[in-house]
Parts: C-alpha cells; sequence; structure tokens
C-alpha cells in the first residue's frame, strides 16, 4: 500500500567528513550516508532529495531533505532510530510529515547562511575546519571596512561576478534581504557573517565574503563588490574563502508540515 505522505527532515552535518551533499560516484557525500541510514529503518524508502547542493566541506546545521517511506514508521523513528545508523559528523534534528513526493530544492523561499571568519594571530585546534583564519581581521578598523563594504550587496542586483565559471546558470539576478556583519558575543575573535537570499549560486556566499575580507584586509580597494556587480565579470570580485567556513543555517520552504517533531 503506498502512504499518503512524505517525509521532511532537518539535517545537520560536519562539511569535513563529506564531499558534499549531492551523491557522486565513488565518494562519500552527506545525501549517501543519510540515505544508507534511512533504508536501515525502512528498506524501500525513497531516494532523498535535499534542497541545497552543499560543497565538499560546507557545514550545514539547517539542510531540509525530503522523502518518501514505504512503511509506516513514526516520526521519532526518522530522529532517534536512524541515529543509530549515522556518523557522529550528522544528526537528524527534526521530522515532520509532508506531501508525497514533495520536492524541498523547488520550494525555497530564503536561504540563510553563516560564515565564520577567525581574528587570530595564532592557529585555534577547536576552530580547524570549522572558520576561516584570517588574523587581519582582529581589528576594528578591519570590520568597519568589511561593514562598509558589504553594505553594497544588500538588495537585487546582477551576482554574475560572484558564481565560479562551472555554473552554467545565465539568469545571474538574485536577491539579499541581509548581509549582515558582527563580533560573535561568546568570542570576540569570531566575525560572522549572514547572508539571506532568496536563491544562490555556486561559491556565491564564498566568494562575496572573500571580496569583503580582500578589502576588510586592505588587500583591495573599497568598492570592489560595486565594482563587480556593475562589469559582472568574476575577474572583478575579489577570492573564494574556503569551505570550512561556511554553514547553511536554515531554509524557509513553501510547504505544509504536519506532526512536526524537534527533540
Amino acid at each position: 500500500m503506498t502512504l499518503p505522505h512524505g517525509v521532511l527532515l532537518t539535517v545537520a552535518y560536519d562539511g569535513r567528513d563529506f564531499a558534499g551533499f549531492a551523491p557522486q560516484e565513488g565518494t562519500r557525500t552527506a545525501s549517501q550516508v543519510l540515505q544508507a541510514a534511512l533504508q536501515k529503518i525502512d528498506a524501500g524508502a525513497s531516494t532523498v532529495r535535499g534542497a541545497s547542493r552543499t560543497d565538499s566541506g560546507v557545514h550545514a546545521r539547517g539542510q531540509r531533505v525530503a522523502f518518501d517511506p514505504s512503511a509506516e514508521r513514526p516520526l521519532t523513528a526518522w530522529i532517534y532510530g536512524v541515529a543509530r545508523f549515522l556518523p557522529d559528523t550528522m544528526s537528524v534534528r527534526r521530522a515532520s510529515h509532508v506531501a508525497r513526493g514533495f520536492g524541498p530544492r523547488y520550494a525555497s523561499r530564503s536561504k540563510h547562511y553563516r560564515y565564520l571568519i577567525l581574528g587570530d594571530a595564532v592557529r585555534d585546534p577547536f576552530w580547524d575546519g570549522r572558520a576561516w583564519r584570517v588574523p587581519e581581521m582582529r581589528g576594528d578598523a578591519a570590520l568597519e571596512r568589511a561593514l562598509l563594504e558589504a553594505a553594497s550587496a544588500l538588495g537585487t542586483h546582477d551576482f554574475g561576478a560572484f558564481k565560479t565559471a562551472k555554473d552554467p546558470r545565465t539568469m545571474t539576478v538574485r536577491t539579499l534581504s541581509e548581509v549582515a556583519i558582527s563580533r560573535d558575543p561568546g568570542d570576540p575573535r569570531l566575525v560572522r557573517v549572514d547572508v539571506r537570499g532568496n536563491a544562490f549560486m555556486h561559491n556565491m556566499v564564498r566568494i562575496l565574503v572573500g571580496t569583503i575580507v580582500d578589502v576588510a584586509r586592505e588587500h583591495r580597494e573599497p568598492g570592489m563588490i560595486q565594482r563587480a556587480l556593475t562589469s559582472t565579470r568574476r575577474e572583478d570580485a575579489g577570492i573564494t574563502a574556503p569551505a570550512e567556513g561556511l554553514y547553511l543555517e536554515s531554509m524557509d520552504l513553501e510547504v505544509e508540515e504536519l506532526g512536526v517533531l524537534a527533540p
């Protein structure tokens, strides 16, 4: 008997353990590991459908993943039961029932990414692989330059300069509703760059952050983001920040959820 509902999960993972989210032959990805764990609970569960194709090394606190079960299971099974078959670097944080066949990638209204920069002169083993260490970001002057530079990215623009050459999309207009930079109140060495928008291209946030940091540490002249938005040429934007500092924080989906369960 075909069940009337699908399942929507919120999944967190440490990106260092995976070659991205999407399945790839001959390598370990987050979707493949999650799929294998779900099928320990329900051997007939469908292929998982992720909302965002995070790159290798990129972390997630709020990846949304849907699938269609073949057997009736309580929502607790998809959080606590599946936990027994997941590595320590992955966790299901939330589960709900949604329409069968629901595709979160096509229901996204907005995504929230956070990038962490560690302003420290020496290496901190507790942040290795979890933040980009940029010693120049320790000072208030660098933070002020970053704030001024980031303001240009807010709003609707052609972000063609902020995608990789291998991204085939020709429609490059995106709307960013938030580009905020702040020091973490719990650890003032950490600079948080919060970016929220309706959609993103490949490496868009990492190139945006790299450009902001280039200006903040005075490797490039102020106004670089505006110049790149005007030209839409990749060479007019800054470096691509490393994957290790990027987190998919949350997603706003257009979906009706039933029986939501969260620890």
